[in-house]
């Protein structure tokens, strides 16, 4: 399998933020439905919920995920590839903060 490209590449609903030698900020929106195809987060990240939703991440391998994300919430993710899908019956809308490795 060839590898996954980064998010901002592939992905239709990222939109960047912010960009400098230490972080990437972007903006994610995902209506319910949508899926956002196979891609990589190159570096560990923090999500903060800006909206209730629910996503469903599955791997490269197949193995899936279902979680629950709630306003307010803030994730830890380690580097990582998949792809997202909103499962839920809401906008999905988050900010991730790409850690970038020194």
């Amino acid at each position: 399998m060839a590898k996954a490209q980064d998010a901002m590449k592939v992905g239709k609903a990222y939109r960047l933020l912010m960009e400098n030698d230490r972080v990437r900020v972007l903006d994610i929106r995902l209506r319910p439905g949508e899926v956002e195809p196979m891609h990589n987060h190159p570096d560990d990240h923090i999500v903060y919920v800006l909206k209730d939703t629910k996503w469903k991440l599955t791997g490269p391998d197949g193995k899936a995920q279902v979680i629950d994300l709630k306003a307010g919430q803030v994730v830890w993710m380690e580097a990582d590839t998949h792809s997202a899908e909103n499962i839920g019956t809401t906008e999905g809308h988050n900010l991730v903060v790409e850690i970038k490795k020194k």
